[in-house]
C-alpha cells in the first residue's frame, strides 16, 4: 500500500484550508449558497499552481458565461417552457461540442459554459424574476471558491508544475527505450510492442494537455517552445522506430536466401544503441551519440554497392538508425532544458516536412455528441414540465453535469455510472452530517473539526491519477448536497425530494446516452481509420509544402488518438500496427511524388505508376469501409521502380544526384515493407 506521500498532505491540508477560508467569508457576507464556494475548491484544485491558476480562471470565465445566458433567456421564455428548455438544450449542445474541439485546457471555459446554464436557470423556473439574483449569487460564490484556492495554492508551499511536468515523462522514455530495444530486435507485433507503444500515445496527449497549463505557471517562452518541440518529437518516435522495425524483420529471410551475411560490426552497433538508450536520463547522449553516428556512416554501403536488396535493406536500415539516435538526444537534451529550465539546443533530427502541429478532430463524431447532450438534456426537460414534478429542476441539473462531463469519451456511460455512484455516496455522506452530526453544534469553529474527517482524506486521494476523479466528485457532490448555509434548516423530506431527484436525473441521463450511444470505441476506431486512409489518398496528389507538413501532422495527431483505443494484442495485423504502416505509406508517397519531379528518364513514369496504384488500392478501401487485400501489382511497381534505381546506382555510381536516388530507394523500401510486411522480392539480390 502506498501511504500519502508528503506532497499528498501538503495539498490536501491547503485545500481544506481554501475550502473552509471560502465558507467562513460566504458565511461573513451571507451569501445566500456558501455550498457552492466550498465546492467550486475542491473542482479547480490541483496539487499544481499553473493547472489551479487555469483551472481557475476558465471556470470562473464559464461560469460568467452561464449566468448571462441564464439572465437573457429566463425571463423572456419563462411563459414558454418547452422552447425554454430547447434553447437551453441547444446553448448546451453548442458548447459541448466546442469543448470537444478545443483541446487545451481553456476547453474548461466552454464545458463550464454548456453545463452552467442549465444549473441556474431551470431551478429559477419557478420564480423567473430571481434569475439576475441567482445568477449574481452564483458567479459571486464559484469566483469566491475560485480565488480562495488560488490565493492559497500560490501562497502557500506552491508547487510548480514546470520542474514536476518531466517527472511524467520518466514513463515515456521508459516505454520508448523499451519499444526502440524491441524494435532493433526486428520484433514488429506482440502484446509487448503493442503496450508499449499504446503507453507511449497516452502518455504523448497527457503530456499535450499538460502543456496547454503551462503557461500559467510563470515559465519564459524559450521553455514553453522547448516543451513544444519534445511533444513534436516524442510523436515522432512511434513511426520511425517501427519502420526500422519492419526492415530488421525483412533481413533474416533476404540473407537466407541470398546466402550473404549482414556485415560485420552490424549486430554491435544494434547492441551498443540498446545499452546507449539504456543510460540514466541525467546523463548528457550527445557526445556517446556522436561515435554511434560515426559507426552508422561508417557501414553505410557505397555509391557502386546498392545494387542489391540486401544492400539496399542495410541502408535504410542505417539510415532509419540514425534518425532514432537524433531523435533520442532531442527528446532527452530537450527533457533536460525544461526539467532545469536552463541549458541551449541544437536540434539533431531535422526533415524538410517537420515541424507543423495540426489537431485532427473528428467533426462528425464531435457532432454526434453534442448532438446526443441536446437531445437527452431536451428529453428530460419536457418530462420534467409535463410531469410538473416540483423538484425535477434538479434531476435535469445534474443529469446535464454528468452528460456534459463526458460527452467526449467514446462511452460515456460507465463513466456516467462511476458519477452516478459518486454523487450516492455524496447524499448518504451528506445526510449523515446533517442529520447526525451537524445538530450537535453549528459553531464554525466545530464545523471545521467535523468537515476536515471528510475533506481532508478527499484531498489525499485527489492527487492520486486512479482516484482522483472519484474523490473530486464525491467532495463536490457531498459539498453541493450538503446545502449549508450560515443557519441550519436541514430538513429530511426537502433533503431527500432535491437530492434522490439529482440521482433519477443522472440515471436517466446515462441511459439515455446508452441508447443514444451504443456504439463505443470500436466505431470510434473505424472512423479514425477511414479518415486515415483519406490522407494517404491525399497523399499521392500534388501538395504545397505546407499542405504536405499539415498532413504530415495531422496523420501523427490521429495516430496518437487511434493508439490508446486498442488493446494491445500478439495480431502482426493489430489495428494500431495497420494504422502505424498507412501513416508511413502516406509519408512515403509524399516523400516519392515529391522526388518523381526530379527526375528524368523512365524513372519519374515508373514512380508515378506506383502512386497512382497505391492511390487507387486506397481508394477501394475507403468505398468498401474495410482493409481490402494488397494486390500483388503494387509489389510488382514498386519492384520496378527498386530495380531502376539499382541500375542507375551500377553503371553511374558517381552521378549527380546521389543523395536524391538514395532518398527515393529508401522511400520505396519503406513503402514495400509498409504493403508487405515482411516479403521479399523475387529477382533482386
Amino acid at each position: 500500500m502506498n501511504f500519502p506521500s508528503l506532497r499528498d498532505w501538503i495539498f490536501s491540508l491547503k485545500t481544506f484550508f481554501a475550502g473552509m477560508l471560502a465558507l467562513y467569508i460566504a458565511f461573513y457576507f451571507d451569501l445566500p449558497r456558501p455550498y457552492w464556494a466550498l465546492a467550486s475548491v475542491y473542482i479547480v484544485s490541483n496539487p499544481f499552481v499553473g493547472a489551479t491558476r487555469s483551472k481557475a480562471l476558465y471556470r470562473a470565465l464559464g461560469t460568467m458565461l452561464g449566468a448571462v445566458a441564464s439572465v437573457a433567456l429566463v425571463p423572456p421564455f419563462a411563459e414558454t417552457p418547452y422552447l425554454l428548455s430547447a434553447l437551453i438544450a441547444l446553448w448546451t449542445g453548442v458548447f459541448v461540442y466546442i469543448a470537444i474541439s478545443t483541446r487545451a485546457a481553456r476547453s474548461y471555459v466552454f464545458l463550464l459554459a454548456s453545463y452552467s446554464l442549465s444549473i441556474i436557470a431551470l431551478p429559477a423556473l419557478s420564480d423567473p424574476l430571481s434569475i439576475f439574483d441567482v445568477a449574481v449569487a452564483r458567479t459571486e460564490e464559484i469566483t469566491l471558491g475560485i480565488v480562495c484556492a488560488s490565493i492559497v495554492g500560490s501562497v502557500l508551499f506552491p508547487s510548480r508544475l514546470a520542474p514536476t511536468l518531466f517527472e511524467r515523462t520518466d514513463s515515456w522514455f521508459r516505454e520508448a527505450a523499451l519499444y526502440a530495444k524491441e524494435s532493433m530486435a526486428g520484433r514488429v507485433a506482440g502484446a509487448l510492442v503493442s503496450g508499449s507503444r499504446q503507453k507511449m500515445a497516452m502518455s504523448v496527449r497527457g503530456f499535450e494537455f499538460l502543456l496547454s497549463q503551462l503557461a500559467y505557471d510563470h515559465v519564459s517562452p524559450a521553455i514553453l517552445a522547448r516543451s513544444e518541440k519534445l511533444h513534436g518529437r516524442m510523436q515522432l518516435m512511434v513511426p520511425i522506430t517501427s519502420a526500422l522495425a519492419d526492415i530488421l524483420a525483412a533481413v533474416p529471410s533476404v540473407t537466407q536466401r541470398s546466402g550473404l551475411t549482414i556485415p560485420a560490426g552490424f549486430d554491435a552497433l544494434l547492441s551498443d544503441i540498446g545499452r546507449w538508450i539504456d543510460m540514466p536520463l541525467s546523463e548528457d547522449p550527445e557526445q556517446d551519440a556522436l561515435l554511434l553516428r560515426t559507426r552508422i556512416a561508417q557501414l553505410d554501403p557505397a555509391h557502386n554497392e546498392l545494387t542489391t536488396w540486401q544492400a539496399a535493406l542495410l541502408s535504410s536500415a542505417l539510415w532509419r538508425l540514425r534518425q532514432v539516435v537524433d531523435l533520442w538526444v532531442d527528446c532527452r537534451t530537450l527533457r533536460r532544458i525544461v526539467a532545469h529550465e536552463r541549458g541551449s539546443w541544437k536540434p539533431r533530427f531535422r526533415h524538410w516536412r517537420f515541424g507543423t502541429r495540426h489537431v485532427f478532430l473528428d467533426q462528425g463524431l464531435a457532432l454526434f455528441s453534442a448532438g446526443s447532450v441536446v437531445l437527452v438534456i431536451f428529453v428530460s426537460s419536457c418530462l420534467w414540465i409535463a410531469s410538473g414534478w416540483q423538484d425535477g429542476a434538479a434531476a435535469v441539473s445534474l443529469g446535464a453535469v454528468g452528460v456534459c462531463f463526458f460527452a467526449a469519451l467514446d462511452e460515456p456511460v460507465p463513466m456516467m455510472l462511476t458519477f452516478l455512484k459518486c454523487a450516492t455516496m455524496g447524499v448518504v455522506i451528506s445526510a449523515f452530517y446533517l442529520f447526525v452530526v451537524l445538530p450537535s453544534g453549528q459553531e464554525f469553529g466545530l464545523l471545521v473539526i467535523l468537515f476536515s474527517f471528510l475533506f481532508i482524506p478527499l484531498g489525499l486521494l485527489m492527487p492520486r491519477p486512479k482516484w482522483s476523479l472519484i474523490s473530486t466528485l464525491v467532495a463536490l457532490t457531498t459539498a453541493t448536497f450538503l446545502g449549508i448555509g450560515s443557519v441550519y434548516e436541514a430538513n429530511i423530506l426537502t433533503f431527500l425530494n432535491g437530492n434522490l431527484a439529482g440521482l433519477a436525473g443522472v440515471m436517466f441521463a446515462s441511459v439515455m446516452t446508452g441508447a443514444i450511444r451504443p456504439f463505443g470505441t470500436d466505431a470510434a476506431t473505424a472512423r479514425l481509420t477511414r479518415s486515415s486512409w483519406r490522407d494517404v489518398v491525399l497523399s499521392g496528389s500534388a501538395l504545397s509544402l505546407d499542405q504536405q507538413r499539415d498532413l504530415n501532422a495531422r496523420m501523427l495527431d490521429r495516430l496518437m488518438q487511434l493508439i490508446p483505443r486498442v488493446a494491445p494484442s500478439e495480431d502482426d495485423r493489430h489495428p494500431a500496427t495497420e494504422s502505424v504502416r498507412d501513416m508511413r505509406i502516406a509519408l512515403n508517397t509524399l516523400d516519392l511524388r515529391r522526388l518523381s519531379r526530379k527526375f528524368s528518364g523512365a524513372l519519374p513514369v515508373a514512380l508515378n505508376l506506383l502512386l497512382d496504384d497505391v492511390r487507387s488500392y486506397y481508394e477501394r478501401c475507403l468505398e468498401s469501409g474495410e482493409r481490402q487485400s494488397v494486390p500483388p501489382r503494387l509489389a510488382a511497381d514498386v519492384d520496378a521502380a527498386i530495380a531502376l534505381i539499382m541500375a542507375d546506382f551500377a553503371a553511374t555510381p558517381d552521378a549527380p544526384g546521389y543523395k536524391l536516388r538514395k532518398g527515393a530507394l529508401h522511400a520505396l523500401i519503406g513503402l514495400r515493407l509498409s504493403l508487405f510486411p515482411g516479403a521479399v522480392p523475387v529477382g533482386i539480390f
